[in-house]
């Protein structure tokens, strides 16, 4: 071998160097909003899921706020939840209606809470048997 096929110590070796600064992953600040608005969504919706069971167990009645709770926590869940905008805001539109609609109508009947409690159990049911999607990167 020649001594010309040895690399010199004179030669600049190609390395990549370390960013100064951590590189945040695209959209950290979007995945926290989206969490957050699941946890707050999830929680009202079981803040008023958890008064009309109390309700229909104990066989008292209640007034229109547990329902409003519940609706609007699903509105929020649905916005942070829900990917396609269609699905989404069709979602949002209907627990904001639904709310209104129990709200003008002014009092909670028996199977205003039943059909609130069956609901949400089939819902529930759905979201333990159905594996979500893998992301694909």
């Amino acid at each position: 071998m020649a001594p010309s096929d040895f690399p010199s110590h004179h030669d600049n070796p190609v390395r990549s160097s370390p960013p100064s600064e951590p590189e945040e992953p695209r959209g950290s600040s979007e995945h926290q909003v989206h969490v957050i608005g699941l946890m707050i969504g999830t929680a009202l919706m079981f803040i008023g899921f958890l008064n009309v069971f109390l309700s229909i167990s104990g066989g008292f009645e209640i007034n229109i706020v547990p329902f409003l709770i519940y609706f609007g926590g699903l509105a929020v869940w649905a916005n942070a939840a829900v990917e396609t905008p269609a699905i989404r805001y069709g979602v949002m539109a209907m627990a904001v209606a639904l709310a209104l609609g129990l709200f003008q109508y002014g009092e909670v009947l028996f199977w205003h809470k039943q059909v609130l409690f069956w609901t949400t159990v089939i819902i529930v049911m759905y979201f333990m048997f159905v594996e979500p999607k893998k992301p694909t990167t």
